[in-house]
């Protein structure tokens, strides 16, 4: 027997939403098996899109919208609230939900989880990381079988336009920004983009999403790339290196160490080729070894794609289906290599002084890197260090901070070069 469409409403009907309406109204191969019945907005009457078939109910009143009583309910307002509440009161009705909202997700995902299994119903968010990258369900399918180590990507769009440009171009960030902002890539303030809090959201899904586990948003040490400046990448390149902001989780014992910064990676990597405002993702696993998916990160259509994906997905499953998240247990990050950038007013001894606070920490040195032609008052030199333990950097940085040499804040970022987690 033929079984009937799903019926879906739409919470939201901007960029994201309204991509997701044409695909259900432009598709009529779908039409046995999903139905929009239901859209809501603000203000709909400006809304109002004559591509939409008559047969779709529009209304500015959420309470009409669950009463239709959906089987599916997209969300695509984002916010916390009042996104947050609607999601609650669909999953408390049994309608399986399908959304984009990564902030919503790390902050409440094991109790929306939760409430999914208790009532019968699925919680879905392909949509909330990289939106053109099918990386969700590659990894609770393609992946599932495998016992994964680390998760490493770029996640956003926005800080990897600007640090690709950077590194082509020899151009300062603030220029570099204001270009992502005429071109739609960058919001009038970037901050959640390029000091990681967007790029530490969608951390905390896909660590939900590969080990079972939730990550705390503000647990996550966070690192800015405001920093990082033209003379970083001429001497990343020298290291057969480039910078990106990189968002990465990796176990270690029965632990989970997490961050999100910039970092050297090689130049020759998938994090390296990647330009532009694409996504790119690497995961590690202890019998398969590393799968990476990149493409698109945002933009409406990708989005779109992706809910429309979660909500076929919906009428290929039993709807009793779902995961719940455990608590993360935070432990130290693994030693690495690191690369440190010092701009100084010039005197001997500097090079010694930094030298001696860094062995003071057991850390050894790596290679020191200068360029000539720059002023005595503003010289910009870089060291790098073997691997070491955070922990003991953080101190020796600390400590070097504190001399009266510095024209510039010391500059200290983790070199990622590939390491096997297996190891």
């Amino acid at each position: 027997m033929k079984t009937k469409p799903l019926r879906v409403a739409l919470l939201g009907f901007g960029t994201v939403g309204g991509s997701v309406a044409r695909i259900l109204s432009e598709r009529p191969e779908l039409a046995d098996r999903l139905q929009l019945t239901y859209i809501f907005n603000r203000g709909i009457a400006r809304k109002r899109a004559a591509w939409v078939p008559s047969s779709v109910a529009w209304t500015e009143d959420v309470d009409e919208l669950f009463r239709s009583k959906p089987d599916a309910v997209v969300e695509v307002v984002g916010g916390i609230d009042p996104a947050g509440g609607w999601v609650r009161r669909a999953l408390q009705q049994g309608a399986a939900v399908v959304t984009a909202n990564k902030m919503l997700l790390a902050a409440h995902a094991p109790e929306l989880l939760h409430l999914a299994v208790m009532n019968h119903t699925q919680l879905r968010f392909e949509a909330a990381v990289a939106g053109g990258v099918p990386l969700i369900h590659g990894v609770r399918e393609g992946l599932a079988g495998d016992r994964l180590l680390r998760v490493a990507g770029i996640l956003n769009g926005t800080s990897n336009y600007v640090l690709s440009r950077m590194a082509s171009g020899n151009e300062p960030m603030a220029a570099v920004l204001d270009d992502a902002r005429r071109l739609g890539y960058a919001e009038a303030d970037p901050s959640a983009d390029i000091d990681g809090e967007d790029a530490g959201a969608k951390l905390v899904v896909l660590a939900g999403i590969a080990f079972r586990r939730h990550l705390r948003l503000p647990d996550i040490p966070r690192r800015s790339i405001r920093a990082i400046s033209a003379a970083d990448f001429r001497y990343a390149s020298r290291l057969g290196c480039t910078i990106r902001q990189i968002a990465m989780v990796e176990t270690k014992g029965d632990g989970f160490h997490a961050f999100v910064g910039p970092a050297l990676v090689l130049r020759g990597s998938n994090f390296g080729l990647n330009m532009g405002a694409n996504n790119v993702v690497t995961i590690a696993g202890y019998y398969g070894g590393e799968n990476s998916f990149s493409g698109a990160g945002a933009g409406g259509p990708a989005t779109a794609v992706a809910v429309v994906s979660d909500l076929l997905s919906l009428t290929e499953r039993e709807r009793d289906h779902g995961e719940e998240w455990l608590p993360a247990r935070a432990v130290p990050p693994p030693a690495r290599p690191y690369y440190l950038r010092f701009v100084v007013r010039d005197r001997p001894g500097i090079l010694a002084s930094i030298a001696a606070s860094l062995a003071h920490q057991g850390i050894n040195l790596d290679a020191v890197l200068q360029e000539p032609g720059y002023p005595k008052g503003a010289l910009p030199f870089v060291i790098t260090v073997e691997a070491c333990e955070e922990v003991a950097l953080g101190k020796a940085v600390q400590e070097i901070a504190a001399a009266d040499f510095h024209a510039e804040a010391p500059l200290a970022i983790p070199m990622l070069l590939g390491e096997d987690p297996r190891t």
